[in-house]
């Protein structure tokens, strides 16, 4: 009967292993299948939301950014340690913070940004979502940060103008105002020394919403200087599709210097500057296209009618 009994004892311990076996399988087939169930609907939602979401395709030439902008605390944070950077030739914090200021309220936007810098990973990230280009002199640093900085979209442009000859070609401009160096054109043909129409055709036909001019270089005779820059910013924001959109942030770095502040004043206009935004190294105006064929500013009027008054 011991034995018979032990035996009964196996069996028992056997059957109910063998239940616990069934028990852990059916388990682990339940935990599989709604881990698979789960990788499935993740999967499927993040494929949705990437090809939804910012970035998913270009910015449309008649309107702002189709993505979402960056939360606030994600923002300050970029420009907090963006101003505490002690990258060389950093702006100063001041002019970070009041383009940021712009940003903030524009983006996700064109941005059109002339010069390449240190600040060149933040304006791209501040607008999240949009589409910032920029534009350089150097065709060798474009290739430099090209795969340095993914998503990044720049340009190479040649200047033929040097900083000795801007009282010259700001005087050629005048006298030209109602033709070649007029406010409202298509400046892939335009014929005015002082325009950029090299650039790729698209960029043309992009409706931008804020322009930053900080480039090319002009810390000597011989730089390139930043007169094509402010006057290719003021044409672009009276004239197709751009003008089309209503107005356009225009700001203009390293303002304090006279190159930046008389071109400025010619071509944006001091009824254009922002009160109390800027700062004594900063312009920023705000361009609304006017119509005027003849004349950047008020006040201003074209060589041919300059020229009936003064035989009058």
């Amino acid at each position: 009967m011991k034995s018979l009994g032990s035996r009964d004892k196996l069996s028992a311990a056997a059957a109910a292993s063998s239940h616990r076996r069934v028990l852990l399988l059916v388990f682990a087939s339940c935990f599989a299948f709604a881990t698979c169930l789960t990788f499935l609907y993740t999967t499927s939602h993040f494929t949705s939301a990437t090809g939804s979401g910012p970035g998913s395709g270009s910015v449309s030439g008649g309107g702002g950014g189709s993505g979402s902008a960056l939360p606030h605390q994600v923002f300050d944070a970029l420009v907090h340690f963006a101003t505490i950077s002690n990258a060389t030739y950093r702006m100063a914090e001041a002019d970070i913070r009041a383009i940021a200021a712009v940003l903030r309220a524009r983006a996700p936007c064109n941005l059109l940004v002339f010069g390449l810098g240190p600040e060149t990973p933040l304006w791209l990230a501040l607008n999240h979502g949009g589409r910032t280009v920029f534009l350089d002199e150097y065709e060798f640093y474009v290739k430099y940060l090209e795969p340095r900085h993914p998503g990044l979209e720049a340009y190479d442009v040649s200047y033929t103008t040097k900083v000795r000859d801007f009282r010259d070609l700001l005087e050629a401009a005048r006298a030209t105002r109602a033709k070649e160096c007029r406010p409202v054109q298509n400046l892939l043909f335009s014929e005015c020394r002082l325009a950029i129409n090299d650039l790729p055709n698209d960029l043309y036909d992009v409706a931008w919403d804020v322009i930053l001019v900080d480039g090319p270089s002009g810390w000597n005779p011989t730089s390139p200087g930043r007169m094509p820059s402010i006057f290719t910013a003021a044409v672009l924001a009276r004239s197709g599709a751009t003008a089309a959109k209503g107005p356009t942030d225009v700001l203009v770095h390293d303002f304090q210097f006279e190159v930046e502040q008389v071109l400025s004043k010619e071509f944006l206009c001091d009824e254009n500057r922002v009160a109390g935004s800027g700062t004594p190294s900063l312009g920023h105006f705000l361009v609304r296209p006017d119509g005027r064929p003849d004349a950047f500013c008020a006040g201003q009027q074209s060589s041919a009618s300059g020229e009936k008054t003064r035989r009058k």
